[in-house]
């Protein structure tokens, strides 16, 4: 079994879009997958026709598994109505999410999938965002000690988004596969001129995804590379 944590440099770049794209290959190549995004913000109610857009939603259908309460629990059990950081929208509703408590959960859930199985954990928000009151999204990534995919969109400023997070993933010592651009649809710049200048600087991998697009042919090996 491959775990990987899919991370962002940043919120609403495409994490989900790249986790579902990587679930699809990794369906259609014949092996098991699990697809995980045990923090979500912003989320209608389960019985509200929008909750078919939600995040939970595209990686349900990533999966082929349909919306019933039990899939949606057992891919995403912390889901908040703002569209905030965790620890906000969780005091919005008198809640509280608890680093260790979502620790174990992840752990139990990886533990529990099938044999020979891929596991992708999907951040919220960006690397750096506040989860808890206490954490942000990289001190849940180091308790999980799991290799990171990051996404990054191509938007003005992605460049440097991307570096910034490629060096703070780097001084945690954790370990990183690759760097996905993902399209940011109207930016002024094509994701593959954003990769090119993310690739030059990074020291790691850069792969380039379009909205919608398949995931690089190939590029597997993020998961269990040599």
């Amino acid at each position: 079994m491959s775990a990987l944590f899919v991370a962002g440099a940043g919120t609403e770049i495409g994490k989900t879009y790249v986790t579902a794209a990587l679930t699809r290959a990794i369906r259609a190549s014949g092996r098991p997958v699990v697809a995980l995004k045990p923090v979500a913000s912003g989320v209608p109610p389960l019985a509200d026709p929008d909750f078919a857009g939600s995040d939970t939603a595209l990686l349900l259908a990533a999966q082929g598994l349909g919306v019933t309460p039990g899939t949606v629990a057992a891919c995403t059990p912390w889901r908040f109505a703002a569209p905030l950081a965790p620890d906000l929208a969780a005091a919005r509703e008198d809640r509280r999410l608890a680093l260790a408590e979502l620790v174990a959960w992840c752990e139990t859930s990886i533990a529990a999938a099938p044999a020979g199985a891929a596991v992708l954990v999907e951040g919220v928000g960006g690397l750096m965002s506040p989860l808890t009151p206490e954490a942000t999204g990289l001190a849940w990534l180091k308790a999980l000690r799991l290799p990171a995919l990051l996404v990054s969109g191509s938007y003005l400023g992605a460049i440097s988004h991307a570096l910034t997070a490629v060096e703070t993933l780097r001084a945690h010592a954790v370990a990183l596969r690759a760097v996905v651009v993902s399209e940011t649809p109207g930016a002024p710049t094509p994701p593959e001129t954003v990769a090119e200048a993310v690739a030059r600087h990074a020291g790691v991998r850069v792969l380039c995804l379009g909205r919608g697009a398949p995931f690089p042919a190939g590029a597997l090996d993020v998961l269990d590379p040599a």
